[in-house]
């Protein structure tokens, strides 16, 4: 049930609009109303809570639940200046309060000391802009321990030898190890690797309001039906509505930030559900709206002051944006694994974190973890064999036999 929430009027002056309510807007959410200020939260998608949720395959994923819809909103893609962009789904991002945090995977890594050093220690990047971070791990290190501890994340601080320094350690145990995970530590060890109990922003403990995970087996892209996955909606926006002070407003599509003559921001303008146009007054606005709609409404906001867009001194606005990327080798085993079982990861290995360019012939470097995020429909449609047929008694023997025996390395 929520509790009751205030009401501003578009014409009042709130002290901060928060564009988004994912991972950084249910944040800035529950941190600016918990000390005193008034806020509303501008979210382009629907309110959605546990009962909303649902293991249908179709809805989420086809249908785009959970998820920006490409009639509503067509994204397009090109590769370079002079090629004409076409229609693509060239990204997917969580479209409801609490945003893409609602249906992550829910591994929660922090960043490690190099990865906002790494200009420095590798020098520059042949046709890249490769800088380092204005802050170093120790600056952030603090805020990573408030939010493992706020939301709650289960692993074992000290298990892995390339882990940074931490202050304190995790608020919960890891979740229990899975098939996958059994496979891969023993492999790994062989192999003279470190593998380590996966962090999860997934309960193994149940806490005040939310359940442990129940292990129902559809975790990534989908929401959490029992609040065990620690998402935006499930932490940060129920602390923020607790205080009375913080309103969200979802089905509201920000689409300008408006300005006054002196170059200060007056609110934000947006399209609510029938598509009406209003502008919410505000002291300040916060921008969360994710790695690619949050340089869209900054360049959508250009005036005669700010031409290329707000925030854009450096023409950087709106360039290099960087997706996930990894590989994925999945394997078949002859024993049944039933891994689909459950959250997706409890193995994961950091050897390769960090790399010498001159030794690997690339930059950077990742992780790798054990896993399975396949539910039955998408494991039907691109996780079998090649040569598989795709219908008829093999298509079928082959699914019921491989489902519950395959795991993935990611």
């Amino acid at each position: 049930m929520r509790p009751d929430l205030p009401k501003y009027k578009t014409s009042d002056e709130v002290d901060f609009v928060i564009v988004g309510s994912g991972a950084a807007g249910g944040i800035m959410a529950k941190e600016l109303s918990a000390n005193g200020f008034r806020v509303v939260v501008l979210e382009q998608g629907p309110y959605l809570t546990e009962s909303d949720f649902v293991h249908d395959e179709v809805k989420v994923l086809r249908e785009d639940l959970l998820t920006n819809k490409p009639k509503l909103q067509p994204t397009s893609f090109r590769k370079t200046p002079n090629e004409k962009a076409k229609p693509q789904r060239a990204l997917v991002y969580g479209r409801l309060v609490g945003g893409t945090s609602v249906h992550f995977t829910a591994n929660f890594w922090r960043f490690h000391e190099i990865d906002f050093v790494e200009r420095s220690k590798v020098g520059p990047v042949p046709g890249a802009d490769l800088r380092d971070w204005p802050i170093t791990y120790a600056d952030l290190e603090p805020y990573y321990t408030k939010v493992e501890w706020e939301i709650g994340v289960s692993g074992q601080a000290g298990a892995s030898p390339f882990d940074p320094p931490r202050s304190k350690p995790y608020p919960m145990p890891p979740l229990p190890v899975k098939s996958s995970g059994v496979i891969f530590e023993r492999a790994a060890r062989k192999l003279g690797w470190h593998p380590f109990p996966a962090p999860m922003a997934i309960l193994s403990q149940p806490r005040p309001g939310r359940s442990a995970c129940v292990n129902c087996g559809f975790c990534l892209a989908f929401g959490c039906e029992v609040g065990a996955k620690s998402s935006s909606l499930a932490t940060a926006i129920r602390m923020a509505e607790k205080t009375g002070r913080c309103e969200i407003r979802p089905n509201s599509y920000v689409h300008r930030i408006e300005m006054d003559d002196n170059g200060r921001v007056t609110g934000a303008v947006y399209f609510d559900e029938k598509r009406n146009t209003h502008l919410q007054k505000a002291k300040a606005v916060v921008v969360c709206a994710n790695g690619a709609e949050t340089p869209r409404l900054l360049l959508l906001s250009a005036n005669k002051q700010f031409p290329n867009g707000l925030a854009n001194s450096s023409g950087i606005v709106g360039k290099y944006l960087m997706l996930n990327s990894g590989g994925v080798t999945t394997a078949v085993f002859e024993h049944p694994l039933n891994d689909y079982k459950g959250f997706a990861v409890s193995r994961i290995l950091h050897d390769f974190y960090e790399l010498d360019p001159q030794k690997v012939g690339f930059y950077g470097g990742g992780g790798i973890d054990a896993r399975y995020d396949l539910t039955p429909i998408g494991f039907a449609m691109g996780a079998l064999p090649p040569g598989t047929p795709r219908w008829g008694k093999v298509f079928k023997d082959t699914l019921a036999s491989n489902f519950n025996r395959t795991m993935e390395l990611f």
